[in-house]
């Protein structure tokens, strides 16, 4: 087990660009949180790992761990805190080797993985070369790429690494109604320059809206407004506002610190692109992959591909 820092990160924040105030967001996210998610994530009766299951394909866990068991070696790109990286150690061959790589959180990943023989964490930047790092059966990169300064460049950087018949998994946040959209940026562009203490007034707030508007278990059937991307449906108050007016994140199965964590993991960081299906199918086919698993959820894009012997390149 071990833990390497290629490069130091040196931030100002009076002079910081959207990249360094990326980094230093995800920084004090994952040093002020660094156990949370950790138990939900690989509980398999729990929200979170469900979600995993079927944004990825699989109706259960076994066929997750079927999935999972025929890849080695295995990397996390943009492994955060190491909550993935322990997921796929569980359930991959006990011969696998996994190894976790994050700009920010690298020592975070390394401390809660340090009792995982088969897993090796380094620092590393997406959007530069990975060849150090060899080849992989399975690029795991879910929940990062739109956090990056360049997302294609990101995947076509992981996508170099795969092995002659290696599959990479991403997931994308997707383009969303456009009041949503707005009221999302609007409330980015008021907090991502405060720091992490500045911002705890702001977020708590939302927080707190979400929490309020959870405790009614009521539902409203509301008709479809298409000018505004507003589904037709049976919504509760909290569901309608945070699919299609802004996101006020809650989930009652999580502590309140996780719950606070991902309203702060959206609102804070200034890089925070979506993306279109179209867009994300151009990106598999412009790097000679065969996407063999797609889901669009109301909130992102979940994608599979493999590559295939003929394609290999280099």
């Amino acid at each position: 087990m071990k833990c390497t820092l290629l490069s130091g990160i040196v931030m100002d924040m009076n002079f910081e660009s959207t990249e360094q105030q990326t980094a230093r967001s995800f920084k004090d996210k994952w040093e002020n949180f660094s156990s949370d998610f950790l138990d939900v994530t690989t509980d398999e009766s729990s929200d979170i790992f469900r979600w995993i299951m079927t944004r990825n394909g699989f109706a259960s866990p076994v066929e997750f761990k079927e999935w999972v068991s025929t890849k080695t070696p295995i990397l996390d790109a943009g492994c955060g805190n190491g909550r993935v990286t322990r997921l796929l150690n569980s359930y991959s061959n006990e011969s696998a080797e996994i190894v976790g790589i994050d700009l920010v959180a690298a020592e975070v990943a390394a401390k809660n993985t340090q009792d995982l023989d088969r897993v090796t964490v380094y620092q590393a930047d997406l959007v530069d070369s990975l060849e150090r790092f060899g080849l992989f059966d399975l690029s795991y990169c879910q929940e990062v790429l739109h956090h990056t300064e360049n997302p294609k460049l990101a995947f076509e950087m992981l996508t170099n690494q795969l092995s002659n018949t290696g599959e990479i998994a991403i997931y994308v946040y997707k383009e969303k109604a456009p009041i949503r959209e707005f009221s999302d940026d609007y409330i980015r562009n008021q907090i991502s320059s405060m720091g992490f203490d500045e911002v705890k007034s702001a977020i708590t707030q939302i927080t707190s809206f979400a929490k309020a508007l959870s405790e009614s278990k009521s539902s409203i059937n509301v008709p479809a407004i298409d000018c505004l991307g507003i589904e037709s449906g049976e919504w509760t108050p909290q569901r309608l506002i945070y699919n299609f007016m802004f996101k006020n994140f809650w989930n009652d199965e999580l502590s309140w610190n996780e719950n606070y964590a991902i309203n702060y993991d959206w609102y804070h960081p200034s890089l925070c692109s979506r993306h279109t299906l179209e867009e994300v199918r151009h990106w598999f086919t412009e790097n000679s992959l065969e996407i063999i698993n797609e889901v669009v959820d109301p909130y992102g894009i979940t994608v599979r591909g493999i590559r295939l012997d003929s394609t290999r390149i280099g």
